[in-house]
């Protein structure tokens, strides 16, 4: 609670986030300065902040965290037939192109293992991790997600996926021989996945100006598949990742980009610190590893 009140900057928010009341949460919080004889938040304007000593309990409390999800993995690993739950999450191709992939293939080695699965942002995922809700999480670095020294997690790369260029099939970038830089798509018309500050458009900006021009967005989505339908019916380009498909009644061409600056994103597993030692939280790491197709780049070990 404590952590979460830091966190939002709020009672009420961190209240919500884990399905509780404000007043319940200042309740523990008062208990909690009661018994440790010291005061853990301060006002600040509307909102409130940790204490030096508040500050400093959170930081033992990450090392205690730790130790108890190893004491957890321990434990599992004596436990016989461990049957789960095992819980995975992910961003949208996440899921698609690995989470499924590697759930499917655990189901099939074990059909009375126990497997939940669920669709969500990394913002959303790393929040399940550290709530416990969640046992692994399939993420990409997003600049609103914990840094990656936060104590409470375990991040390890799994891959490294370029991102296709997708153009109205017949376009002449389809058609050309001898490679296509990002630039060569500056004139078009752009399609870019809303919200603004969601992940994929931050891409496309971020690559489109390294590449020396501000795309034009014409249009903007919210799926995958609805900017299938937009490209395929000419009304403009985009870049997906080498995880994301389209449906296959809207026949595009994908292009993959050559020269210099390549754009890509890095995938990651993370699990809360101290757990990967779980057997049932190896294997399915293990199975997220076996699920990379080949045409994406492994991360090294």
């Amino acid at each position: 609670m404590l952590r979460l009140v830091h966190q939002y900057g709020t009672v009420t928010s961190a209240a919500e986030s884990l399905h509780l009341t404000p007043s319940a949460v200042s309740h523990h919080l008062r208990e909690l300065a009661r018994e440790l004889k010291v005061p853990l938040l301060e006002p600040q304007g509307r909102k409130v902040r940790l204490t030096p000593a508040a500050h400093l309990l959170i930081e033992h409390a990450d090392g205690l965290l730790a130790k108890w999800e190893e004491t957890l993995a321990d434990l599992e690993s004596h436990r016989a037939g461990a049957s789960g739950p095992l819980r995975m999450c992910g961003f949208t191709t996440a899921v698609g192109g690995l989470v499924a992939p590697a759930a499917g293939a655990l189901l099939r080695d074990d059909p009375d293992l126990a497997i939940e699965v669920r669709e969500c942002d990394t913002d959303e995922a790393m929040g399940l991790l550290a709530a416990g809700e969640t046992d692994i999480a399939v993420i990409e670095p997003t600049p609103d997600a914990p840094p990656p020294g936060d104590p409470r997690f375990d991040r390890e790369p799994l891959l490294e996926e370029a991102l296709d260029l997708i153009v109205p099939a017949g376009h002449p970038l389809a058609l050309r021989r001898g490679g296509v830089r990002l630039e060569d798509a500056a004139s078009e018309p752009w399609i870019s996945v809303q919200p603004e500050g969601c992940a994929h458009h931050q891409q496309v900006m971020t690559y489109c100006a390294a590449a020396g021009f501000t795309p034009r967005i014409a249009h903007n989505a919210t799926t995958w598949s609805v900017i299938w339908a937009l490209v395929a019916n000419g009304l403009g380009v985009s870049l997906v990742p080498r995880l994301a498909g389209g449906p296959s009644d809207q026949p595009v061409g994908r292009v993959a980009l050559s020269g210099d600056g390549v754009p890509k994103r890095r995938v990651l597993t993370c699990v809360r610190r101290g757990s990967r030692g779980n057997p049932l939280i190896a294997r399915g790491l293990r199975a997220l590893q076996d699920a990379v197709p080949d045409r994406c780049a492994r991360a090294a070990a």
